[in-house]
């Protein structure tokens, strides 16, 4: 794991820096999405709920549409689906401990499971690797946003 601005970021999975989620690829076009630690503090650092969208299991939705929702005392917003794909399962241990969000975010935290239709077009805009979290440092720099 790199600690970049005192947020742990493992430097195997996919990021959607604009909106703070990873991507773990999970065998085939499956991957389990969830916040960075980053997310989660910008969403107030203690939820009151996660929401997975019922409505959207089993559909196709587009890349930054949303496939659940958050919910804290200083923050109502959605989480959109960093790639398009068909939502495979939303994370039921949410329902009894959305901060699962916050303090497991790349184990129980997770937030939905989405099967990739656009993969191969859609990886390229998002961020991997030693260089791709150099980016996403530049980025939360440039943002003055930090874990610390």
């Amino acid at each position: 794991m790199a600690i970049i601005r005192g947020c742990n970021l493992p430097e195997d999975l996919y990021y959607y820096a604009e909106k703070h989620l990873w991507l773990k690829p999970l065998g085939g076009n499956l991957f389990r999405v969830g916040l960075t630690p980053i997310g989660g503090k910008l969403a107030g650092g203690k939820l009151n709920a996660v929401t997975v969208r019922a409505k959207n299991i089993g559909a196709e939705v587009q890349q930054g549409k949303s496939v659940a929702t958050l919910e804290s005392s200083k923050y109502v917003g959605p989480v959109p689906a960093p790639i398009t794909g068909i939502v495979k399962r939303g994370n039921e241990k949410l329902a009894a401990d959305p901060n699962l969000v916050i303090t497991d975010p790349y184990g129980e935290g997770w937030v939905v499971e989405i099967e990739a239709t656009r993969w191969e077009e859609e990886k390229a805009a998002l961020l991997t690797g030693p260089e791709g979290l150099a980016e996403y440092e530049k980025k939360l720099e440039a943002a003055g946003i930090s874990c610390g």
